[in-house]
C-alpha cells in the first residue's frame, strides 16, 4: 500500500514538472499582446511593392529613424534596383552624395570622408557600440537591415494553422506598426522598473528604452497621403520589409516560372504516359 502512494506521489510530482513550464509559457504568451494583422500589398505569393508606399517609408527612415537606427546591410545600388523604390540611378547617385563616407587612408596615410557612391552602403550614425549606448541612455539601436523579418511573435492555435494556408508572414511588419502606435500612458499600478524606460503596449514586457520616436505631422508626404502616426507605421513597415529582402520581387517572379513550368511539365508526362499505356492496352487486349 505504501509503495502505490509513494508510486502515485511520484507521478504527481512529475506531472507538475511537466505543466509548470507550459503553464509559464502559457502566462507569458498572456501578457504579451498580439500586434493586429494588417492588409499589405506585398503578402502571399503575388503580393507586390507599392513603389509609393516605399518611397514614403524610405523618406520616414531619413527624417526620423536614420538618426538612431544603421541600415548596415542596405547599399545605394539597391535604390535602383528593379521590384524597389522605383528611383533612377541618378535618383541614387544623387542620394548617395548627400552622406558622407569615412574612407581612407590616403597618401599621408590619414583617413577622410568623401560623398557616398552608389557602391558603399548606408552608413551607420554612431562609430561604434558603445557612442551609440552612450546617446540612447545605455541602449543599442539595432539595426533595421534585417528588422522586419527579425521580429516576430507565436500566433498559437489555431491561428498558425491557418496561417500555412493563408501564406501569413508578416508578423514582424505587423509588429513594427503596432509598435510605432503603441506608446501610452501605464496603467497606474504599474511603474517603471528604472528610469528612462517608456511604456509599450506592444512591447514584450512592455518598457521600452526608445521614446516614442514619431508623432502626427511630423513626417511632410508631398503626394498627400495622411500623415498620421499610423500611416507612417504602415510605410515604414513596408520599407524595411523591401530592406530585409530587396529581391522580393524577383523570387516571387522565379517562383511563379517554376510553377508554370511544374504544371506544363506535368502536364506533357501525363499525356505521354497516357499515350503509352494506350498503345500497351491495344496491344494486349
Amino acid at each position: 500500500m505504501n509503495a502505490r502512494m509513494a508510486a502515485r506521489a511520484a507521478a504527481l510530482i512529475f506531472g507538475a514538472g511537466l505543466a509548470l513550464p507550459g503553464l509559464t509559457m502559457v502566462a507569458s504568451a498572456a501578457e504579451q499582446e498580439h500586434p493586429p494583422a494588417q492588409s499589405w500589398s506585398f503578402s502571399g505569393p503575388f503580393g507586390r511593392f507599392n513603389t509609393a508606399q516605399l518611397q514614403r517609408g524610405f523618406k520616414i527612415y531619413r527624417e526620423v529613424c536614420s538618426n538612431c537606427h544603421s541600415l548596415d546591410r542596405v547599399a545605394f545600388r539597391n535604390l535602383a534596383e528593379h521590384g524597389g523604390l522605383g528611383f533612377s540611378e541618378e535618383q541614387a547617385k544623387t542620394i548617395a552624395a548627400e552622406y558622407k563616407i569615412k574612407d581612407g587612408p590616403n597618401d599621408s596615410g590619414d583617413m577622410f570622408e568623401r560623398p557616398g557612391r552608389l557602391s558603399d552602403r548606408f552608413p551607420s550614425p554612431f562609430p561604434n557600440e558603445e557612442a551609440a549606448r552612450a546617446a540612447n541612455g545605455g541602449a543599442h539601436p539595432p539595426d533595421m537591415s534585417t528588422l522586419a523579418k527579425a521580429r516576430t511573435y507565436e500566433r498559437g492555435f489555431p491561428q498558425f494553422v491557418f496561417d500555412i494556408f493563408t501564406q501569413y508572414q508578416e508578423q514582424g511588419q505587423d509588429y513594427i506598426h503596432a509598435l510605432l502606435g503603441g506608446y501610452e500612458e501605464p496603467p497606474a499600478d504599474v511603474k517603471a522598473p528604472k528610469a528612462g524606460l517608456h511604456y509599450n503596449r506592444y512591447f514584450p514586457g512592455h518598457w521600452i528604452g526608445m521614446a516614442k520616436p514619431i508623432s502626427d505631422g511630423q513626417v511632410d508626404y508631398p503626394d498627400g497621403t495622411p500623415t498620421t502616426v499610423d500611416q507612417y507605421g504602415k510605410d515604414v513597415a513596408a520599407f524595411l520589409t523591401w530592406a530585409a529582402e530587396p529581391h522580393m520581387m524577383a523570387r516571387k517572379h522565379l517562383g511563379a516560372v517554376v510553377i508554370f513550368f511544374l504544371v506544363v511539365f506535368a502536364g506533357l508526362l501525363y499525356a505521354v504516359k497516357k499515350r503509352v499505356w494506350h498503345r500497351w492496352d491495344t496491344e494486349h487486349a
